[in-house]
């Protein structure tokens, strides 16, 4: 029995949750790495993302919208607001607090961003087909959507 001495058990092989964490393992390598060669985190899309998306937030609002944990919220929010593609101001319901938006060098980055993570997108996805690509998708947002109020 002449078996690659790397190839997991059949068992494994198998199982759809590891498959799934495999994939992403991949996917977040071919990401991290498009994003890293353009001088930002996955943080920063997300929050230029959703700053596009839902206009003016709170920095609570958008870590909801994004999963951005609080503490690391506030090092992206800095480190936008340096490169001057998101801005604080006062909220006017609330002066205490600050709402945060997209600059329109934001909406650029945003629009450069877009176009390499579709190319990241696109290596990631390479041994699919356009109907299988659409049909994975489909499957993922059943299954993230299924599983979202069981996090913890």
């Amino acid at each position: 029995m002449d078996i690659e001495e790397g190839t997991p058990p059949q068992r494994l092989r198998a199982l759809p949750s590891r498959l799934t964490n495999q994939a992403a393992l991949a996917a977040n390598r071919i990401v991290d790495q498009a994003l890293a060669e353009a001088g930002v985190r996955r943080y920063h899309y997300a929050l230029l993302a959703a700053s596009e998306e839902y206009g003016p937030a709170s920095q609570a609002a958008l870590g909801r919208r994004t999963g951005i944990d609080r503490s690391d919220m506030v090092a992206t929010v800095n480190d936008l607001a340096e490169r001057r593609l998101v801005e604080r101001a006062p909220d006017p319901e609330d002066r205490r607090r600050n709402t945060v938006s997209i600059t329109a060098a934001g909406r650029q980055e945003l629009t450069r961003l877009d176009r390499l993570l579709a190319a990241a997108q696109d290596a990631f996805l390479a041994p699919l087909g356009q109907a299988d690509r659409r049909t994975l998708t489909d499957l993922l947002t059943r299954l993230v959507d299924h599983h979202r109020g069981e996090q913890g």
